[in-house]
């Protein structure tokens, strides 16, 4: 333990309570606009964040190297806080500017417990450093939980726009709505194949009216899904074959023979209850 943690951590055990009371007006706790629940909040939060950085320094914790063994505690309480603060709509800065808030506290009880000079000097350097880590650590945190929770979003979205619907006995379709690519294809594949599994239809109906272009990737594509459908044993219609989309496919010279296809959904369904042996007759 080098002479500057050992002082920082004389000047935790000596001020607990001074510096907690500090800490929290410098982050506003004692705001009017701060409820009793909140600031409670924010006390337990500090005193998890100063016992973290406790265990950190009697471990020998470098504040140059944050990311030793020894900081693995006060890391993860960082990592508790900046996800729990995001879960609540907070931004990074909030979070990051509550963990600053410690400096002015920690800077005046250096200057109160140390002469001027190259000890004093040597603190202020050791506490700066820990808790602009300490700051850093938490908007990390804060970038990937949001990168986490957008991802999950898009996976969820890519879910909800490729829906599989049972239209009756044997036959499913998908409307397929916006850009097709790769990813997209993959969660229409695995969705469409595993409805095929469960209810053991024989007939897909992929409908393209709402997919803007049809290029020679989107192409491969629906040629991959369709070679899908055919090895678990069922038949594919491709529905919504517009008269640009269909100049297109012959332009780029994509072969579609032996896939049915027809220029709208209804078309497509009346093809396939034909093939199932239904009959639509008028009562009137």
């Amino acid at each position: 333990m080098t002479k500057e943690t050992e002082a920082v951590l004389q000047l935790l055990g000596q001020h607990e309570e001074q510096f907690l009371a500090e800490w929290l007006q410098e982050a506003g706790a004692a705001s009017t606009r701060v409820t009793d629940a909140a600031r409670r909040s924010m006390r337990g939060e500090a005193q998890e964040i100063l016992q973290g950085l406790r265990v950190a320094l009697q471990s020998g914790g470098d504040p140059e190297n944050f990311q030793a063994p020894a900081w693995s505690s006060l890391r993860q309480t960082l990592e508790t806080l900046s996800r729990s603060r995001a879960a609540q709509g907070q931004s990074a800065g909030d979070t990051s500017m509550f963990v600053l808030a410690a400096k002015r506290p920690l800077f005046g009880a250096i200057q109160r417990d140390f002469s001027k000079g190259d000890q004093q000097m040597s603190a202020v350097w050791a506490v700066s450093s820990i808790v602009d880590r300490m700051a850093q650590w938490t908007v990390t945190t804060y970038q990937h939980t949001r990168e986490e929770i957008i991802k999950r979003q898009q996976q969820d979205l890519l879910e909800l726009s490729t829906p599989v619907i049972k239209l009756f006995e044997g036959v499913l379709a998908v409307p397929m709505i916006g850009t097709l690519d790769s990813a997209r294809t993959q969660v229409v594949m695995e969705t469409l194949l595993q409805r095929i599994v469960d209810t053991g239809s024989r007939l897909a109906i992929i409908d393209i009216t709402g997919v803007p272009t049809v290029d020679t990737l989107v192409a491969q594509h629906l040629l991959k899904t369709v070679s899908a459908i055919r090895l678990m044993g069922a038949e594919c219609i491709i529905s919504g074959i517009r008269p640009q989309i269909a100049q297109t496919i012959v332009h780029l010279g994509i072969d579609l023979q032996g896939i049915a296809s027809k220029s709208s959904l209804a078309d497509a369904l009346a093809l396939a209850m034909e093939q199932q042996g239904f009959v639509i007759t008028r009562t009137k």
